[in-house]
């Protein structure tokens, strides 16, 4: 395996590569990570990680400054996972001047994940998109458990009509049901006995609605009751449209369950395709 730190010695690397599989991550890797790069062997013979912190995704209140900063670790686990290819770079050789170019998605990018973290999406895509110009690979995988994120960069490429597939892979949980992330070590001991509730709520209305449930307003406003009854700090619980993103209504075949909250200092997020 090898460690890129530049985009030019990354270029000069996979000029003649004919086909790659490419996975960008924020690091402080877990085994939802490394499904990603089992995903993306199972597609090509190469396969690229990125692991870059992203400024421009975080609010100025959020945690940029602490996020989990762990690369030794993260090579090592992405070579035992066989990945081909790390690229490592530094803020300056993605940002090597104000960034003034930016992607702005649609309007549903303002709702849910984008009305509680404004600009959210628009530091996604824009980073995602340069990575993309970067690396071009054929493939690219995002995990179900940013599932608005997938929605938007599925749409991205679509409407800029970059050859790239986007595959999708599934939530790696824990035992508990508990979706895996970086920010779960944030949760103290107390907090993450208590955190699979949110993935619980979620598989609550879930079957409500598989057993013929279409009232999706009171079904969100049960789920956020449940929640505040528990002491989170509930952002959202939402229905949605899994192909449109649109509020779901009777007759959508395929939904998905969201939801958002805080657990003492922790947002989690979680999600659920009915």
């Amino acid at each position: 395996m090898e460690i890129i730190t530049t985009i030019g010695s990354l270029r000069s690397r996979l000029r003649q590569q004919p086909s790659i599989a490419f996975v960008p991550t924020m690091g402080g890797l877990h085994d939802g990570h490394l499904a990603l790069i089992r995903a993306a062997r199972q597609k090509t013979g190469f396969v690229v990680a990125s692991i870059f912190v992203n400024r421009l995704q975080f609010l100025p209140t959020e945690d940029f400054d602490r996020y989990p900063r762990t690369l030794e670790e993260d090579c090592r686990l992405l070579q035992n996972h066989h990945a081909d290819v790390v690229f490592a770079p530094g803020e300056k050789d993605l940002y090597p001047a104000l960034q003034e170019f930016l992607v702005d998605p649609p309007s549903m990018a303002d709702t849910l994940e984008g009305e509680f973290r404004p600009g959210f999406f628009r530091g996604v895509s824009t980073i995602v998109l340069k990575l993309f110009n970067i690396v071009g690979p054929q493939v690219a995988v995002f995990g179900k458990k940013d599932y608005q994120q997938l929605h938007i960069l599925r749409e991205m490429v679509k409407q800029l009509n970059l050859p790239i597939e986007i595959l999708a892979a599934d939530t790696v949980r824990a035992p508990d049901g508990l979706a895996l992330s970086s920010r779960n070590r944030y949760l103290a001991p107390e907090e993450r006995c208590q955190a699979p509730r949110l993935y619980q709520t979620l598989r609550q209305l879930g079957q409500e609605i598989k057993s013929g449930n279409t009232s999706f307003r009171e079904l969100e406003e049960n789920g956020t009751a449940v929640l505040d009854r528990h002491g989170w700090k509930v952002d959202y619980v939402a229905v949605r449209d899994q192909n449109t993103f649109a509020p779901a209504q009777a007759g959508n075949e395929r939904v998905v369950v969201l939801g958002a909250a805080r657990l003492g200092k922790t947002r989690l997020i979680d999600n659920l395709e009915v």
